[in-house]
This record gives structure tokens, C-alpha cells and sequence, in this order.
């Protein structure tokens, strides 16, 4: 009879993350991670995740800070500068935000993949956009169907600084923290 050796499971270890800026090359890796986790797939992102709408975002210069391992681009955090050109809920966010925070720029969308959840992802993509933002103060919404991402924002520190209804839906504003005077 022959002894098996059994040796205990070692869980894999995560890839090493590579937190950095998106360059145009990264607009069709983001398209698949966005589309993955659209509506249309059971998520919770709704818009245009084309490559080309993706592009366009890229081509406009403000700060999209991408997770990228071995596997991809695992993570992504947008930012934008108004609402011109911008979807009803967030021409409806600036128009609530602009009352209470003093030039902001659009924080978000941000999309984790479902690989990486729950291991501080969204922390290390804030913490660089933070640092290219400097003191500004970044706006974003967030359905109230959603409090996965509630709870993850309210861990950064971002406090809800209003709300508004599209349709039968309630988002919650928030706002990053201030930068505090010393």
C-alpha cells in the first residue's frame, strides 16, 4: 500500500498591483473590465464602456488611475472635470455639489474586478488620484441599490453631502474629505 503525503493548501497570493495613471494603450483592457461589470452582465455600472467611449475619456487629460497585475487591468477610478457633456445623474450631481463644494471634479466611476473585492483596491486608486488632485475635492453618486460601494466610499472617508431621485432611483451624493488646515 502506498502512502499519499498530503501538504496543506497555500492559498494563492495575491499579484503584485501596479497603481498608475492609464495611457491611451489601456483603453481597450478598461472596456472589458467596465463591460464585465456593466448592468447588461448583472453589475452595477450603466453607460457606454465601448473602447472608443473609453478613449475619448483618455483623450481629455484628466486624471483615470488604473490596478493592473499580471492578469490586466484589475481596477479602474475615472475623474472629470463638469458635467457638460455628462449623463442626467451627473449633470444632477454637480448641480446639487456646486452648492456645497467649491470647484469639484467628478470622482468615478470606479470598477474593481470581482478577483480583487474586498483587498483594498479602491483605497489605492483614491490615494493616487488624490495625490494628482491635490487639494481639490472630488464629487461622486452612488445608487442607493448599491451598498457595497456605500460602504466601501464610507471607508474612505467620504461623507454623503446630498441626494437626488432620477426616476424611482435615490442616489446619495458624497464628496471626498477636505484637506484639513493646519
Amino acid at each position: 500500500m502506498t502512502r499519499r503525503t498530503t501538504f496543506p493548501r497555500v492559498p494563492p497570493q495575491p499579484r503584485a498591483l501596479n497603481i498608475r495613471l492609464a495611457t491611451a494603450e489601456d483603453a481597450g483592457p478598461i472596456s472589458t473590465l467596465l463591460i464585465a461589470n456593466s448592468a447588461a452582465n448583472g453589475g452595477t455600472l450603466y453607460g457606454d464602456w465601448s473602447e472608443a467611449m473609453i478613449s475619448k475619456w483618455l483623450a481629455t487629460g484628466t486624471p483615470i488611475v488604473v490596478a493592473q497585475n499580471s492578469g490586466g487591468i484589475k481596477g479602474v477610478l475615472f475623474s472629470a472635470e463638469n458635467a457638460a457633456d455628462a449623463a442626467p445623474p451627473v449633470q444632477a450631481m454637480f448641480a446639487l455639489a456646486l452648492k456645497k463644494v467649491i470647484a469639484p471634479y467628478a470622482y468615478g466611476p470606479i470598477c474593481v474586478d470581482t478577483s480583487l473585492r474586498g483587498q483594498g483596491v479602491p483605497a489605492k486608486l483614491y490615494k493616487l488620484l488624490k495625490r494628482e488632485m491635490g487639494t481639490r475635492r472630488g464629487i461622486l453618486f452612488i445608487n442607493r441599490n448599491n451598498p457595497g460601494s456605500l460602504r466601501a466610499h464610507a471607508k474612505l472617508g467620504m461623507p454623503i453631502v446630498g441626494k437626488f431621485h432620477l426616476g424611482d432611483q435615490t442616489f446619495d451624493v458624497l464628496a471626498t474629505p477636505a484637506k484639513r488646515s493646519r
